[in-house]
């Protein structure tokens, strides 16, 4: 008797699922669900994009850096960032040329609001200090993202990840040296970088996203943890992250501006003030505080390097 469609589908879904439970790694050209194609998409497409948007922030500070080296130091970071964007999109350009797609129009999704980048990329950056806060704890907090990804079922990312992340160790140390001149220096300065810290703080909070889908409604933690593409949840990430880095920062003689935030020793966890997800929700829907900005800086760089495009005879480029 014949086999239908539908019952074909499901033999090959269960075959996908024992692979990933064995720890196999999938390939681009291997069979995959659409669930777990449109989910590496999403999540990968986002993760390239918010590289290079995530960039601009740092951009602005490279003209107005204090000295030379530490222009060439941003200079090179900002360089390595949209690199890896870069390498990121390609990546998901693998996942959606069945679709008929390329990166193209992922750039166009962009611009029309269907693809977001990362929520901590909407914030203006006010000073020096932001610009080594973002190197050392905003990097910092990618960090432990992409650890918690570096073995994703899905080969191709996983690495890609490998390298992104070795890149980022660089970044977070060069972001914890302007910090931590700066929390030694003159009274002003450390003022500058408590500043910062205290502006950053709910961002940095919302950096893993709600703790649960009921939040914000807007959590896929679960179905990128069921296709083992990521370990642990948005909330065991924070927890990591308040464990490595609080003690830092108090280290430097930072105030960390939650009264509430401590460790109880019964439940093992951190106690913490929750960031306003409301805003969160804002932010995700480009109403952040510089998240048209930054729109247009991104569209305007696009339409700029047009040329540059047509003269290699390319309609994927990537140029910023």
């Amino acid at each position: 008797m014949a086999i239908s469609v539908r019952d074909a589908e499901k033999v090959k879904y269960r075959e996908f699922m024992e692979r990933i439970e064995a720890g196999e790694k999938i390939e681009a050209d291997d069979w995959m669900p659409d669930e777990y194609r449109q989910t590496l998409i999403k999540l990968i497409s986002m993760h390239g994009i918010s590289e290079i948007m995530g960039a601009l922030p740092e951009k602005e500070w490279t003209p107005k850096a204090p000295t030379l080296y530490r222009k060439l130091a941003i200079m090179a970071k900002v360089q390595d960032e949209v690199g890896h964007g870069q390498l990121l999109l390609r990546v998901a350009e693998d996942l959606i040329k069945p679709y008929g797609k390329t990166r193209e129009d992922l750039i166009q999704d962009l611009f029309s609001g269907k693809l977001k980048f990362h929520n901590v990329f909407h914030w203006k950056t006010k000073s020096w200090a932001d610009a080594g806060l973002i190197g050392w704890l905003v990097d910092g907090a990618a960090i432990i993202t992409q650890t918690n990804m570096l073995d994703a079922s899905y080969a191709p990312y996983a690495r890609a990840l490998k390298r992104i992340a070795a890149e980022e160790v660089f970044h977070a140390q060069h972001g914890e040296a302007i910090a931590v001149a700066l929390a030694k220096g003159t009274e002003q300065q450390k003022q500058m970088m408590q500043d910062a810290l205290n502006r950053w703080w709910p961002a940095l909070m919302m950096f893993f996203g709600p703790p649960t889908a009921e939040t914000t409604g807007s959590s896929k933690q679960e179905i990128t943890i069921k296709y083992k593409i990521r370990k642990n949840t948005n909330e065991d990430l924070r927890q990591f992250y308040l464990t490595k880095y609080v003690p830092r920062i108090q280290g430097i003689g930072l105030t960390i501006p939650d009264e509430t935030l401590r460790y109880d020793e019964e439940k093992k966890e951190w106690i913490y003030r929750q960031p306003d997800w409301n805003e969160f929700l804002k932010i995700i829907r480009n109403e952040g505080p510089m998240s048209q900005e930054r729109l247009r800086i991104r569209k305007l760089s696009y339409e700029n390097n047009a040329w540059v495009r047509e003269a290699l005879g390319l309609n994927t480029a990537v140029n910023v």
